[in-house]
This record gives C-alpha cells, sequence and structure tokens, in this order.
C-alpha cells in the first residue's frame, strides 16, 4: 500500500503527464538526433575474460514471433560467451527506436512464463561497476531440469528505467520537449541451480562489458557515464 504523501506524488505526476502530452505531443524520435545503433558493431567479440562461442548450440528464449520482434525493436542480438574457465553467459540485446505504449520492450518475467518456464523468483538488484551501479532485476526461472538466473535492465533514452512510475516521469520528461525516446533491453543469463554463483558471473560480465566499450555506447547500454 502507498502512504498520502506517495499517493499524491503519484497522482501529480500522472496529471502532469496528461497535461505534457496535450501541451507537447511527441513528433521527433530521440534516435534520429544520435549516430545509429548497430548492436553487432557496439558489442565487441572479445572482452576481458570473456570471448564469444559461435559454435556453441544454446537456446536462447525468445519467444515472440519473428513480426512482434520486427515491430517492436529496431535491432535484436544474440550471442554466448565463455571464460577461461568454461563458465558461459548468454546475451540478448533488442534495441527499438520508439519505446512508447505497445512498443515497450517485454519483460522477461512475461516472456519466459511464456515459454514454459516458471518463475521462481523475481527480485530488485544492483550490479556493481567501475563507472557506478546499475538497477537490475534477478529472476530465477525454470524448465523440466533447466535452471536458468536472468539478470535484466531496461533503458529509456539514456536512462535505467525500473517500474511504470519511473516509466512514466521519463516519458513526461521526453514529451515535453516533443520528442520521443527509443529504448534497450539488456538480459544476461546462465544455465546454473546456483543463482549466486551465477549472478556473480553477470556482475562480472556486465563491468568488463562495459569498461571495453566506449564512453556513449556505454551510456545507451547502462544509463552510466564517466570516461572510458
Amino acid at each position: 500500500m502507498f502512504s498520502n504523501k506517495t499517493s499524491l506524488l503519484i497522482a501529480a505526476l500522472l496529471f502532469a503527464a496528461s497535461l505534457g502530452a496535450v501541451v507537447a505531443r511527441p513528433t521527433a524520435k530521440l534516435a534520429d538526433e544520435r549516430p545509429p545503433v548497430s548492436l553487432e558493431k557496439m558489442i565487441p567479440l572479445q572482452f576481458g575474460d570473456w570471448r564469444e562461442e559461435p559454435q556453441r548450440v544454446t537456446q536462447i528464449v525468445n519467444p515472440e514471433t519473428k513480426e512482434l520482434l520486427d515491430k517492436i525493436y529496431t535491432e535484436i542480438l544474440t550471442r554466448t560467451y565463455v571464460n577461461a574457465k568454461g563458465d558461459r553467459v548468454m546475451l540478448s540485446l533488442a534495441y527499438g527506436s520508439d519505446q512508447r505504449g505497445s512498443l515497450q520492450a517485454h519483460k522477461p518475467e512475461v516472456c519466459y512464463p511464456a515459454q514454459g518456464f516458471t518463475l521462481l523468483n523475481n527480485k530488485a538488484g544492483s550490479i556493481s561497476t567501475e563507472f557506478g551501479n546499475v538497477p537490475a532485476r534477478r529472476l530465477m526461472t525454470t524448465l523440466g531440469s533447466r535452471y536458468e538466473p536472468v539478470t535484466y535492465w531496461f533503458t529509456v533514452g539514456d536512462e535505467v528505467v525500473m517500474g511504470k512510475t519511473q516509466k512514466r516521469l521519463v516519458d513526461l520528461k521526453f514529451g515535453l520537449t516533443g520528442r520521443i525516446p527509443d529504448g534497450l533491453l539488456f538480459r544476461i543469463s546462465t544455465i546454473d541451480t546456483d543463482a549466486a554463483h551465477a549472478y556473480g558471473l553477470h556482475d562480472q560480465f556486465v563491468d568488463q562489458l562495459l569498461r571495453a566499450v566506449p564512453a556513449g555506447d556505454r551510456k545507451r547500454l547502462s544509463g552510466l557515464g564517466g570516461e572510458s
């Protein structure tokens, strides 16, 4: 239950969002003001202790049909990476140039059950990196004998958003400038029955990836700035 103060704040934000939609209807895409996104070029094939394993055949969960994916996302990238110890991380990125309404990226806690997975846990988390902390969701999913811990977050514009209220605030900010925000789903997962071990690998993977990309790409991927 929300407190009275929180409820009033949310009501005020929703009113402001409605007013903003009337005053400044978004007409220009933020994506058109920036260099085009190429996930293939943005994400290195090797970084830190990780390298792509192209010969590895691993089912990466993407339950949407190709037609729906083409409608929602502008760019999609899926890869499997392996480190020197043989640990594997599955990476799935989806970038959309328009993150309004029904075009918002789908949440893994919806996508995984749609593929028949059972969602065992869903909690908020934070990934510590050299450039700051990335807010994220941690899921534990299972399908038969396959246990798949998942870490993910969304960016809208260059901000990580957690929850509907924060998303509405970011939409309002862009709406008042007449711009349509782009956005990105960053998702990593492993096949592992030990959630703590898996999330530790996820954190290491994210930290090393963000160290390996230019500052501008790091901002788009995670909302974190700083010099590379």
